[in-house]
């Protein structure tokens, strides 16, 4: 068994490297519990190719987030977590852009308060 200084959790972002090589079907990340022997922490991940896999002759698996038994899993050490960082600066562009979500609300119980004051 080996370290994986380089891994990260494909759903969180979080390091991995205190896990040891090979991952087996159950193991799950510390920090967010996501399983990590999915088909999106795989090196042959690709969702240009056929089956969104660019092993040839691996089985189709339905889910690529949940555990599978494919026995041509190799974690990807070049996966970026693209669920944790971008999600804040997306958050925080949208909010620039429309608001935040906190003033829609306001806005909203604002006016469903005016309606409700016309029609009673």
């Amino acid at each position: 068994m080996t370290t994986n200084s380089g891994l990260h959790c494909w759903k969180c972002g979080a390091a991995l490297g205190d896990i040891s090589l090979p991952f087996s079907r159950s193991i799950e990340c510390k920090s967010c519990r996501g399983s990590l022997h999915v088909c999106k922490m795989c090196v042959f991940y690709d969702t240009k190719v056929a089956k969104a896999c660019r092993e040839p002759i691996a089985d189709l698996v339905g889910d690529k987030t949940r555990a599978n038994f494919c026995g041509y899993f190799q974690p990807n050490p070049k996966l970026a977590a693209l669920q944790a960082a971008p999600t804040v600066g997306t958050r925080s562009a949208a909010e620039a852009l429309f608001g935040s979500a906190a003033k829609t609300d306001t806005e909203a119980s604002a006016a469903r308060q005016k309606l409700d004051d016309l029609f009673k």
